[in-house]
């Protein structure tokens, strides 16, 4: 198995100087292959417009490699959607989509309707609160989807800074997902991010995936990518630095709680982990318990889904 990680590694691994804009804009061109962005939102008025603007100007403006920027609001408080919609992007909120499936909180419910509202073959994923954006992040995960015939997903992989200290950001990445994976999806130990938020894959493997509904998403996707298509059909790519508003250590606490559930899942449909996660905060009387559901639903595969095959038919 390591030797198999390392074969990876050395033929699914790159760097953005691996392709040049103008190889990767020669490849669609050759292909015909359409590319949606999607950033899933909520509360980031912050940050979506700065990407958004920077997506539309890069690939949309002065090279049409984007065909479409989608921005997904999951219920924000704030001016997301008018941020986003004034710098390019078309805003679409996720209770409109599939209004006969009442909407459940959560990043992977907003991903997994996406794919309703968007038509690109290959569909990109940004989380909406990165700082100090580059559209590197696009070129360089949407890039080998259109150059390599064989690749059905690649992950973004970057360095993580955290209170400016390099590295140290992805907590729950090296104290759950990676642990996880390495026991046992060995295959998917080579991933330097497996939960990163930006990542691209195509349409024809996407439609084919349950997608729980929340943090698991991402560590789901890599399972069952990798039982459906194979290792060789993965790749990442080195895009530099990922800076972003970081969770705290209680939020991190119910995100590991929800991708161990998701693995959980994956690896025995009978019996099933309590799905529920105790934390405590000081109070005025002491230390006080609260308890938090984790997700424990799961959104099926969108090809089963009606509207989805009626809209491919029409």
């Amino acid at each position: 198995m390591v030797e198999e990680v390392e074969r990876w590694l050395m033929t699914r691994t790159w760097s953005l100087s691996d392709r040049p804009l103008h190889r990767i804009m020669a490849a669609k061109r050759a292909t015909g292959q359409s590319v949606s962005v999607v950033l899933p939102a909520l509360n980031e008025e912050a940050t979506v417009g700065d990407i958004v603007t920077v997506i539309r100007h890069d690939l949309m403006e002065r090279v049409p490699l984007v065909d479409e920027i989608v921005v997904v609001d999951s219920g924000s408080t704030d001016r997301t959607a008018e941020v986003a919609a004034a710098a390019g992007a078309r805003v679409v909120h996720r209770d409109s989509i599939l209004p006969r499936i009442p909407a459940v909180p959560g990043k992977g419910e907003v991903l997994w309707r996406s794919l309703l509202v968007t038509g690109g073959d290959i569909v990109c994923f940004i989380d909406a609160d990165l700082r100090d954006f580059s559209s590197d992040f696009v070129s360089g995960i949407v890039g080998p989807l259109l150059t390599e015939p064989g690749v059905d997903l690649v992950k973004g992989m970057y360095d993580r800074p955290l209170a400016g200290a390099a590295g140290q950001g992805g907590r729950v990445t090296e104290l759950m997902a990676r642990p996880l994976l390495n026991l046992h999806w060995p295959q998917l130990a080579g991933f330097v991010q497996p939960l990163g938020g930006e990542y691209a894959a195509r349409r024809s493997l996407l439609e084919q995936l349950p997608f729980p509904v929340g943090y698991g998403v991402e560590l789901g996707m890599l399972v069952d990518s990798l039982h459906l298509v194979g290792l060789d059909a993965l790749a990442q790519v080195d895009v530099g630095v990922r800076k972003h508003r970081h969770q705290d250590g209680q939020a991190l606490g119910r995100m590991a709680a929800a991708i161990y559930r998701t693995a959980q899942l994956r690896l025995a449909r009978g019996h099933l982990v309590r799905p529920s996660i105790t934390q405590f905060e000081r109070g005025e009387d002491g230390f006080e318990a609260r308890t938090y559901s984790v997700d424990t639903e799961e959104r099926p595969p969108m090809a089963e889904i009606a509207e989805y095959a009626a809209r491919k038919v029409a």
